[in-house]
């Protein structure tokens, strides 16, 4: 069985002192992919690092909204660079956080930009969006192309957001929050996805699924969240696994990349 873990972070500082294990107790559960998202330039560094060290991990940078007050054409200019090295697939994460104190007008431009940006390097995007829905759709609308693409980060909307979304060319990536027992709406939401439009993720060390929640989150514990959505949809493990693996690798171009590198 194979399962791609399509939004982690264990290049965080958190994990710098067990990084070794944390792959190898991920690649004992079958983690066998993962897309590591970098948000600035330490991030981004040791993201660059294990992407070449490991021929399993491959990378996303992007100006998260939490840091939209930062962005700048010099910011532009890092991230064109990183968006250039080989093994890095996605422009992400992107998009809107209500819950934070920065201004909206701000995040929105900033989003706005980094959609334009993706056009222009013919990237997927990989979507942030917290307390924000109505304004993520609508700018994801207002920007949709031909061709356009990408993830919904964790996704935590209902069954007719999820719809919406879809339309738009989006995947929907299903963390731990699906497994929580206050998430009804998401786990229905889940239901209803189509499978070619489904993927699993972590988003470690955040947002650890039952039964460990209140436990570090790392990639290994995506396959709890896998299992519990192959229970729920009612289809074995190892097809999901299968299906999900293949989702992650169609959008982030992974069989184009190994083409190219040939």
């Amino acid at each position: 069985m194979e399962i791609f873990d399509s939004h982690t972070h264990i290049n965080a500082p958190i994990f710098a002192n067990d990084l070794p294990d944390v792959i190898e107790r991920a690649a004992a559960m079958d983690v066998s992919a993962m897309l590591l998202v970098a948000y600035d330039e330490e991030s981004a560094a040791k993201m660059l690092s294990l992407c070449d060290k490991y021929p399993h991990i491959y990378g996303a940078i992007g100006i998260h909204p939490d840091n939209a007050t930062g962005y700048n054409e010099e910011k532009e200019q890092w991230l064109h660079q990183v968006l250039a090295q080989p093994k890095v697939c996605v422009l992400g994460e992107i998009g809107l956080d209500y819950h934070n104190e920065i201004d909206h007008t701000i995040q929105k431009k900033v989003f706005e930009r980094q959609l334009q940006l993706a056009k222009e390097l013919d990237l997927p995007v990989s979507i942030h969006n917290r307390d924000a829905t109505a304004d993520t759709y609508s700018i994801l609308k207002e920007h949709y192309y031909d061709g356009f693409t990408g993830i919904m980060h964790s996704f935590n909307g209902d069954e007719n957001w999820a719809n919406k979304f879809i339309e738009l060319g989006m995947y929907l990536s299903y963390s731990g929050v699906v497994t929580f027992g206050n998430a009804k709406e998401v786990l229905q939401a889940a239901k209803k996805t189509p499978l070619d439009k489904i993927l699993v993720e972590t988003d470690a060390p955040y947002l650890t699924p039952l039964p460990f929640r209140g436990r570090m989150n790392e990639p290994a514990m995506v396959r709890y969240t896998l299992e519990f959505l192959a229970q729920k949809l009612n289809i074995p493990v190892t097809k999901l696994s299968e299906i999900t693996y293949q989702n992650t690798k169609r959008i982030l171009k992974i069989d184009d990349r190994r083409k190219n590198e040939n």
